[in-house]
């Protein structure tokens, strides 16, 4: 196993590498080893217009890579017991069972099997920041299959759903309770966020958009207008760097995505794994339990195979077995832990690819290197 100062010296010189190549904007990569930060990297600028740099301390808005922050405040309320895996929704939020959602379950919910994976297609931007809204349209939807049968990526309505659940269960917005019991625990109040309040979005890295290569603007030119993810949401809210760089947006409470900086979300993961500053997120029976594949299927969405534990996806980007779990998100960000190894990971990024290249190349790189 390489030293800790080997494994920095080479992450800097990969990101400083991507970030010179043009392919990269600003990058941050904060891994952890059983309780102990052993990498806290970061390079190119936060802001373009500014040459404003990145620092460790900068939040970046990583879409879905924050799911895992609302995943782990349910683990915690179930240890706790004012929820169970197996409790219906409607249990804690009765409007949620119209069109025969009755059975839904915090379980398949978690799973991504709940067969709610939709929003209206007359969704705005707007809409999206009004949490009443929301929730009441994601109630009125119909199944899309027999809950617990298929699995598909609930992109936006998971955030929604496992939030509201929290809000019915403690009377709390998923905002406080992970102030309360995630970022406030573990000194990253400041950098890892749902809603961010504008005094702080000055702070945040600036999101662009990477231009897309030709190949892939052919490809997605000649998809079947009847694709299933274009029936999930309209395609004016894909997520781009217009959408996360809207104060309103930043400010409300979307945790399908979210605010955070490398090393906050990767503090997160490591305190899953165990102790980090003596606190530790979750026991280690919980974690065994939240982090067990729970479903694996083609995804009735996106169409790839998919494996997903309760709120977490399984194996990585590819190149990790069943220990690995965690989140990654639309323009190449992601975060994970590993159980087997007591290694946690995170990379984030402003520039939005079609591609997870730098996260798997520098994973990768961490991994070999740390075990």
């Amino acid at each position: 196993m390489k030293t800790m100062n080997d494994v920095q010296t080479l992450v800097q010189k990969t990101i400083d590498e991507l970030v010179d190549s043009g392919a990269e904007r600003g990058l941050q990569v904060a891994a952890y080893k059983n309780g102990e930060q052993v990498v806290d990297a970061v390079a190119g600028v936060a802001d373009p217009a500014t040459g404003r740099k990145v620092e460790s301390s900068t939040p970046f808005y990583c879409y879905s890579v924050v799911k895992a922050a609302a995943s782990t405040i349910t683990h915690i309320l179930v240890e706790r017991g004012l929820l169970g895996y197996d409790t219906r929704v409607v249990e804690v939020w009765p409007e949620f069972g119209a069109h025969g959602k009755d059975k839904v379950t915090l379980r398949q919910v978690l799973s991504h099997t709940a067969g709610v994976p939709a929003i209206p297609l007359t969704t705005t931007i707007e809409d999206l920041c009004d949490w009443d809204k929301m929730c009441a349209a994601i109630a009125d939807e119909e199944l899309w299959w027999e809950p617990g049968t298929k699995i598909g990526y609930h992109a936006y309505t998971f955030g929604y759903i496992v939030g509201e659940i929290v809000r019915r269960a403690t009377g709390k917005p998923i905002s406080r309770l992970l102030s309360e019991e995630v970022s406030g625990p573990l000194g990253v109040g400041k950098e890892l966020y749902f809603g961010m309040p504008p005094s702080e979005q000055k702070r945040l890295a600036v999101l662009e958009d990477a231009p897309m290569p030709p190949e892939m603007m052919a490809q997605m030119a000649q998809m079947p207008k009847d694709l299933p993810m274009f029936k999930a949401a309209p395609m004016s809210l894909m997520p781009n760097a217009a959408f996360g760089n809207r104060e309103d947006t930043l400010a409300a409470d979307i945790p399908a995505g979210g605010k955070t900086s490398a090393r906050a979300i990767a503090k997160m993961y490591a305190a899953l794994l165990g102790k980090v500053d003596g606190v530790r997120l979750l026991t280690p029976a919980r974690l065994g339990e939240a982090t067990t594949v729970a479903f694996r299927g083609p995804d009735q969405v996106f169409g790839m195979p998919t494996t997903w534990a309760l709120g977490y996806s399984i194996g990585g980007l590819g190149s990790g077995g069943d220990t690995v779990f965690g989140v990654g998100g639309v323009g190449g960000s992601f975060a994970c832990g590993d159980t087997a190894s007591g290694i946690s990971f995170a990379l984030t990024k402003n520039r939005l690819t079609q591609d997870f290249n730098a996260s798997s190349q520098a994973l990768d790189l961490v991994m070999k290197a740390l075990t």
